[in-house]
Protein backbone atom coordinates (compact mmCIF):
# COMPACT_ATOMS: atom_id res chain seq x y z
CA UNK A 1 0.00 0.00 0.00
CA UNK A 2 2.50 2.31 0.81
CA UNK A 3 4.19 1.19 -2.68
CA UNK A 4 1.53 2.50 -4.46
CA UNK A 5 0.95 5.80 -2.37
CA UNK A 6 4.62 6.86 -2.88
CA UNK A 7 3.94 6.07 -6.64
CA UNK A 8 0.61 8.23 -6.67
CA UNK A 9 2.46 11.23 -5.15
CA UNK A 10 5.59 10.91 -7.82
CA UNK A 11 3.09 10.53 -10.25
CA UNK A 12 1.18 13.64 -9.68
CA UNK A 13 4.14 15.70 -9.06
CA UNK A 14 5.78 14.20 -12.70
CA UNK A 15 2.34 15.42 -14.13
CA UNK A 16 2.46 18.88 -12.36
CA UNK A 17 5.94 19.55 -13.32
CA UNK A 18 5.42 18.57 -16.96
CA UNK A 19 2.32 21.63 -17.27
CA UNK A 20 4.73 23.85 -15.47
CA UNK A 21 7.33 23.05 -17.89
CA UNK A 22 5.06 23.50 -20.89
CA UNK A 23 3.55 26.70 -19.62
CA UNK A 24 7.35 28.28 -18.80
CA UNK A 25 7.86 27.32 -22.87
CA UNK A 26 5.63 28.98 -24.24
CA UNK A 27 6.53 31.98 -22.03
CA UNK A 28 10.00 31.99 -23.91
CA UNK A 29 8.41 31.29 -26.97
CA UNK A 30 6.41 34.21 -26.91
CA UNK A 31 9.49 36.68 -24.99
CA UNK A 32 10.10 38.84 -27.82
CA UNK A 33 6.70 38.33 -29.93
CA UNK A 34 5.42 41.91 -30.87
CA UNK A 35 1.32 42.67 -30.83
CA UNK A 36 0.03 41.95 -34.19
CA UNK A 37 -0.94 45.76 -35.16
CA UNK A 38 -0.88 49.12 -32.98
CA UNK A 39 -3.06 49.40 -29.96
CA UNK A 40 -2.85 45.42 -29.66
CA UNK A 41 -1.93 43.95 -26.25
CA UNK A 42 1.41 42.10 -26.60
CA UNK A 43 1.69 38.64 -24.85
CA UNK A 44 1.40 38.68 -21.06
CA UNK A 45 3.45 36.11 -19.38
CA UNK A 46 1.92 33.57 -17.52
CA UNK A 47 2.48 32.20 -14.11
CA UNK A 48 1.55 28.22 -13.20
CA UNK A 49 0.50 27.65 -9.92
CA UNK A 50 0.05 24.13 -7.79
CA UNK A 51 -3.48 22.62 -5.68
CA UNK A 52 -2.77 20.04 -3.51
CA UNK A 53 -5.72 17.86 -2.25
CA UNK A 54 -5.94 14.71 -0.28
CA UNK A 55 -7.06 11.32 -2.21
CA UNK A 56 -9.21 9.72 -0.04
CA UNK A 57 -8.86 6.08 -1.50
CA UNK A 58 -5.00 6.19 -0.54
CA UNK A 59 -4.98 9.15 1.92
CA UNK A 60 -2.37 10.57 -0.32
CA UNK A 61 -1.39 14.47 -0.56
CA UNK A 62 -1.40 14.76 -4.29
CA UNK A 63 -0.30 18.08 -6.07
CA UNK A 64 -1.90 18.70 -9.65
CA UNK A 65 -1.30 22.14 -11.77
CA UNK A 66 -3.82 24.86 -10.87
CA UNK A 67 -5.21 28.05 -12.23
CA UNK A 68 -2.44 29.94 -14.86
CA UNK A 69 -2.37 33.61 -13.43
CA UNK A 70 -1.60 36.36 -15.94
CA UNK A 71 1.50 38.14 -14.65
CA UNK A 72 -0.20 41.88 -14.49
CA UNK A 73 3.50 43.95 -14.68
CA UNK A 74 4.54 46.33 -17.35
CA UNK A 75 5.14 45.59 -20.40
CA UNK A 76 8.94 46.14 -21.79
CA UNK A 77 8.92 48.91 -24.54
CA UNK A 78 11.42 48.91 -27.35
CA UNK A 79 11.91 51.50 -29.87
CA UNK A 80 11.52 50.17 -33.54
CA UNK A 81 9.75 52.80 -35.72
CA UNK A 82 9.32 50.36 -38.77
CA UNK A 83 7.09 47.79 -36.81
CA UNK A 84 3.35 47.95 -37.82
CA UNK A 85 2.35 48.30 -34.05
CA UNK A 86 4.61 50.90 -33.15
CA UNK A 87 3.18 54.02 -31.03
CA UNK A 88 3.60 57.46 -32.50
CA UNK A 89 7.11 57.87 -30.75
CA UNK A 90 8.17 54.58 -32.84
CA UNK A 91 7.94 52.31 -29.36
CA UNK A 92 7.00 49.29 -29.67
CA UNK A 93 5.15 47.26 -26.27
CA UNK A 94 6.48 43.89 -25.90
CA UNK A 95 5.85 40.85 -23.66
CA UNK A 96 6.49 41.21 -19.96
CA UNK A 97 8.80 38.27 -20.07
CA UNK A 98 12.19 37.85 -18.56
CA UNK A 99 14.09 34.94 -20.13
CA UNK A 100 16.68 35.02 -17.48
CA UNK A 101 13.39 34.14 -14.96
CA UNK A 102 12.14 31.33 -16.98
CA UNK A 103 15.12 30.16 -17.49
CA UNK A 104 15.60 29.81 -14.14
CA UNK A 105 12.05 28.93 -13.33
CA UNK A 106 12.51 25.95 -16.13
CA UNK A 107 16.13 24.61 -14.10
CA UNK A 108 13.86 24.18 -11.36
CA UNK A 109 10.99 22.76 -12.72
CA UNK A 110 13.45 20.09 -14.44
CA UNK A 111 15.23 19.02 -11.31
CA UNK A 112 11.90 18.77 -9.55
CA UNK A 113 10.90 16.63 -11.73
CA UNK A 114 13.89 14.41 -11.90
CA UNK A 115 13.36 14.10 -7.63
CA UNK A 116 9.84 12.97 -8.99
CA UNK A 117 11.44 10.48 -11.26
CA UNK A 118 14.07 9.38 -8.80
CA UNK A 119 11.42 8.59 -6.62
CA UNK A 120 9.47 6.21 -9.17
CA UNK A 121 12.81 4.85 -9.84
CA UNK A 122 13.27 3.92 -5.91
CA UNK A 123 10.00 2.72 -5.41
CA UNK A 124 10.36 0.21 -8.33
CA UNK A 125 13.92 -1.20 -7.09
CA UNK A 126 12.02 -1.59 -3.27
CA UNK A 127 9.63 -3.28 -4.98
CA UNK A 128 12.12 -5.51 -7.06
CA UNK A 129 13.43 -6.15 -3.61
CA UNK A 130 11.18 -6.87 -2.27
CA UNK A 131 9.57 -9.53 -4.26
CA UNK A 132 13.50 -11.30 -4.36
CA UNK A 133 13.36 -11.75 -0.97
CA UNK A 134 9.65 -13.42 -1.11
CA UNK A 135 10.75 -15.97 -3.66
Amino acid sequence: MEFTKSLLVAASGLKAQAGRMRVIAENIANADSAPPRQGAEPYRRKIPSFVSHLDRETGASLVEAGRIARDRSAFRTKHDPGNPAADAKGDVQMPNVNTLIENMDMREAQRSYEANLNMVTGTRKMIAQTIAILR
